[in-house]
């Protein structure tokens, strides 16, 4: 098919897809699990597959725009997993560091942009430079009051964060001179949120994952119990903003079946 022809069969669909949605149910908090970088880097023809984690991390600020669009006020972002960090070459993840120091924390930072910064993981374990970084973002629109907040999730695994959670939760219990069995005894499903790496967020009501993998790689594990599960062949680096209102479509068709019992 020409280019041109192309182009407007996407501007149609598009549209239409945008009209769908105009009266649809939609997610307050989208998760996504940006994977695929590689692959399409390969795909294109790149010699470097790693040049993937680039055009990757820009298309995070594409993400973010179609979210304000729909009035998603929060998005959680999957850069990295423990796992991820500790079987990937020294290289690649250099370069993947570089990425989020590089174009993911800063294009946040800038002036205009919307998004409060919040992070969860095991970020004491990161190099120091994107350490630094992911906090001066937080600390840098920690004063945004426009509703919109965006969580960068890196060197994370969700047995982990319930891991931290419960750890922490049996300090603070001990702190306030609380015993195990008294704790254990009183301890709610509500303890253990106040102490995940997500508190104060809500949870997702949609996770998107790219790629065609059909697996959720220990993410938000525990915040995940109730959301929609979106999953898109397509890699993350040539995820459109059709595929993106399509998971949104999806979402709407199966809460409107879910709220009616059908």
């Amino acid at each position: 098919m020409p280019t041109f022809a192309r182009s407007t069969m996407y501007r149609l669909y598009a549209a239409l897809l945008r009209r769908q949605l105009k009266h649809a149910v939609l997610p307050g908090h989208i998760a996504l699990v940006m994977d695929g970088n590689r692959r399409w880097a390969r795909q294109m023809g790149f010699d470097n597959p790693s040049i993937g984690h680039r055009y990757g991390a820009e298309h995070v600020e594409d993400a973010l725009a179609w979210c304000t669009e729909f009035d998603i006020r929060h998005v959680s972002v999957f850069v990295a997993s423990t796992d991820n960090l500790h079987k990937r070459g020294t290289d690649e993840i250099a370069h993947l560091m570089r990425m989020l120091e590089e174009v993911v924390t800063q294009r946040l930072c800038k002036v205009g942009s919307p998004w409060r910064v919040h992070l969860a993981g095991r970020l004491d374990s990161l190099p120091d430079s994107t350490r630094a970084a992911l906090k001066n973002a937080r600390e840098t629109t920690a004063e945004h009051d426009t509703g919109f907040n965006v969580t960068i999730v890196v060197d994370y695994d969700g047995h982990n964060e319930i891991v931290d959670a419960v750890r922490s939760l049996l300090e603070s219990s001990h702190r306030t001179g609380r015993g195990p069995a008294e704790t254990a005894d009183r301890i709610t499903e509500t303890d253990i949120a106040d102490h995940l790496y997500t508190r104060g967020l809500p949870d997702p009501d949609l996770i998107i994952r790219t790629s065609g993998e059909q697996r959720m790689s220990g993410f938000l594990l525990w915040q995940s119990a109730r959301a929609e599960l979106y999953f898109c062949d397509t890699y993350w680096p040539g995820f459109r903003r059709i595929d993106f209102m399509r998971a949104l479509r999806t979402f709407s068709q199966r809460t409107k079946r879910r709220l009616s019992g059908a």
